[in-house]
């Protein structure tokens, strides 16, 4: 990978890592479904009118925008906003990669090897033990609805790996144009008529600021380069950078938030991202140790 596609890398894992301090700031300046509604709604708008429409059917770009947008963003969303530091939820949500993996060999057959099955233990691992060293910073409820949104992710996931070969620029815009109805919808049932009509007419330049970073920035440039990325480089080189992102996630929360966690909190983390390694460097690390085994 040349130096400029590292640096290209890099940015990306910031951008995404810091858009959880985005959506913190987001979702505080306005209810928390109708934020995540904004965003993606500007992920599609203007976008929509100057890329084509992918060549997939409508039940995967349905299916996909509402796994993504409604179930991983509507309740991390609402998560920030009832008490889940933003640098932890970086950390909590990568335990989609074990939930894709479950998913994968329940619906479409996928085997997992040995080493994902332990990979997978072990990010189930630091869950468990973050449950339990949040103390009294992290209420339960909202560290479950970081750990649904994960599940959201994965079903996501699921859907892009049924579709097969996708073009994945076109394919996030033109999906991103299917999670605001339903997010209103819920926005309108759950917080009311007044506080949507308030979030209209009251929302400072903040939060509109950070919630068309999130559109922009992070859904569209962010996966919009990636998919440059993957497209000159295999994945296996492309997605350990993936790893970057809740160290960017954590950091931005200490530096812009304040937020400030014990140590148990730090060693879950560690022990999530270990298995979340496990699952990306696994397979490869084996595979370079078998011709020295044999020699």
């Amino acid at each position: 990978m040349s130096p400029r596609d590292v640096i290209l890398a890099v940015v990306i894992a910031a951008v995404w890592g810091l858009s959880f301090v985005a959506v913190k700031l987001g979702g505080e300046g306005m209810p928390p479904l109708l934020a995540s509604a904004g965003r993606f709604f500007l992920a599609a708008v203007p976008a929509v009118f100057f890329v084509p429409r992918p060549k997939t059917p409508f039940r995967t770009l349905f299916g996909y925008g509402f796994a993504i947008g409604v179930v991983q963003f509507g309740f991390l969303f609402v998560a920030i906003r009832q008490g889940m530091p933003a640098g932890l939820a970086s950390v909590v949500i990568q335990i989609q990669v074990a939930f894709t993996m479950l998913l994968a060999g329940l619906f479409l057959g996928e085997r997992p090897t040995r080493l994902q099955y332990i990979g997978c233990g072990v990010a189930i691992a630091g869950i468990v033990v973050l449950a339990f060293a949040r103390g009294g910073h992290v209420p339960l409820v909202p560290f479950l609805m970081t750990v649904l949104a994960a599940v959201g992710w994965a079903f996501g996931n699921l859907v892009t790996k049924r579709a097969g070969r996708i073009e994945m620029i076109p394919f996030v815009i033109w999906s991103s144009l299917i999670p605001p109805i339903p997010l209103i919808a819920l926005s309108l049932l759950l917080d009311g008529p007044q506080a949507f009509a308030d979030a209209l007419t009251h929302t400072s330049m903040g939060t509109v600021i950070a919630i068309a970073s999130l559109g922009w920035i992070a859904t569209d440039f962010g996966f919009g380069m990636s998919a440059v990325l993957l497209s000159r480089y295999p994945a296996a080189m492309v997605s350990p950078f993936a790893l970057l992102v809740p160290v960017f996630g954590i950091s931005g929360g200490m530096i812009f938030l304040g937020e400030r966690f014990g140590p148990g909190v730090f060693v879950g983390c560690a022990i999530v991202l270990a298995g979340v390694a496990i699952n990306v460097f696994g397979p490869r690390i084996v595979t370079w140790l078998r011709p020295r085994r044999a020699a």
